[in-house]
């Protein structure tokens, strides 16, 4: 067995969970290492029956198979934490939570998926107290992909030469197996946007933005809890430890900043984002404002309206981004874009725009000069909402081909 055809995953919670389910759809891994980083439940069993269900998106073997599908996962050797799914093998490992401490060369895991949400310092050394990501590496692993952004204490230092942020679709082609070592695969949040944004940046009418802005109206995660909790020491948003089923939630996202990084153009743009937690199992929905100057025609209209921005979407959605953005017509609710693969749904029955004219003086050409001229500049406020199932169709499924990439790549 090559090390390229074995993957390793390093949490199962819903990212980790959710990669597994995405794999085992796929030929491109016919071995699966995963570390639980604890016991579960009493047995083996316990894990089995973890990962063949799903309050979200149902029984595994109707998500591989549909309604046809049969169960086909087992118990082989509870010694060994070795499962059989789907005519692949699954080695569940269950006892290192320290990335450096998880036997990955042992069992011949060159490529680890770190699904943690824990360990997302680049620069943190592999002998770090707590545990890194560069810990994989000590651990036997050549590369980590990681499902979460960096976060790192140091502000304002670059990343580490052998680490890069990247996006499937966007600029995963940047994946250099003779320099990266760590791998971000960013956010749910900001894949969609990215992939919102991208065909705005490349077209001639759009892409000189004045300002921009988004909302996410997201989903809930585990990382609120179900009824009021304490905060913890240091906790600075008290509203993250709200009961997240019967609350609407503001708090914050650093999508656009993670955003910046991966499409340096955005620096250039004064953007803001922000989140909105709200009680439902998955998919998020992006509100984003973009403001343009634009130009007139003869005839008094300004070339940039609703239809010209439903039109940009739908050639993308056709050509370079296709499979990867979508654009509808329809009325869709959330529940509509469960499973949908796709980084982001453009709902264009709901795109709008609204030009406004503002007065600029234009200073005297001379010293002295009286008065000045006074042009009406046009400027086009546009609002286009964008659908993401943020746990799988979105994210995880652009986190399998980012995947899928890196081990081709090796």
């Amino acid at each position: 067995m090559t090390a390229q055809r074995t993957l390793g995953i390093n949490g199962i919670g819903r990212i980790g969970k959710l990669t597994l389910w995405h794999h085992l759809g796929r030929d491109d891994f016919d071995r699966f290492v995963v570390n639980t980083g604890r016991p579960v439940g009493t047995s083996l069993e316990s894990v089995v029956q973890y990962l063949s269900k799903d309050s979200t998106y149902g029984p595994l073997h109707r998500f591989l198979f549909g309604r046809s599908g049969t169960r086909d996962m087992s118990v082989v050797d509870e010694d060994k934490g070795l499962i059989s799914a789907y005519g692949k093998e699954i080695v569940i490992l269950r006892e290192a939570r320290n990335p450096r401490d998880i036997p990955w060369r042992e069992h011949g895991v060159a490529l680890v998926v770190d699904c943690t949400g824990t360990f997302r310092d680049p620069h943190a050394e592999a002998d770090a107290p707590r545990g890194s990501l560069r810990g994989h590496l000590a651990a036997g692993a050549a590369v980590v992909v990681q499902s979460s952004p960096f976060k790192t204490r140091q502000k304002g230092v670059p990343l580490p030469d052998d680490a890069a942020i990247l996006i499937h679709g966007i600029n995963d082609y940047q994946f250099d197996p003779a320099r990266h070592t760590l791998v971000s695969a960013a956010s749910c949040t900001t894949t969609a946007l990215a992939h919102m944004m991208r065909p705005l940046l490349e077209r001639d009418l759009t892409k000189d933005m004045i300002t921009a802005g988004m909302s996410t109206i997201h989903a809930v995660t585990n990382s609120q809890p179900v009824l009021d909790a304490v905060p913890k020491a240091g906790a600075t948003d008290l509203r993250k430890t709200r009961g997240a089923v019967g609350n609407v939630v503001l708090t914050s996202t650093n999508a656009a900043a993670a955003l910046e990084q991966v499409m340096p153009e955005i620096g250039t743009i004064g953007f803001m984002a922000d989140s909105v937690r709200v009680p439902t199992q998955s998919v998020s929905l992006i509100i984003l404002n973009v403001t343009f100057q634009s130009e007139t025609r003869p005839d008094g209209t300004v070339t940039v309206e609703r239809e010209t921005i439903n039109a940009i979407y739908r050639e993308a959605a056709e050509s370079e981004a296709r499979g990867l953005l979508k654009f509808s017509d329809e009325q869709n609710v959330s529940t509509d874009m469960l499973g949908e693969d796709a980084a982001v749904v453009i709902e264009g029955a709901e795109t709008h725009t609204r030009t406004g004219f503002m007065n600029l003086k234009v200073p005297p050409r001379t010293p002295g000069e009286a008065g000045g001229d006074v042009v009406r500049v046009p400027l086009t406020h546009v609002k286009v909402f964008g659908w993401y199932d943020n746990e799988m169709g979105s994210y995880t499924y652009r986190l399998g081909e980012l995947t899928v990439r890196a081990a081709q790549s090796m």
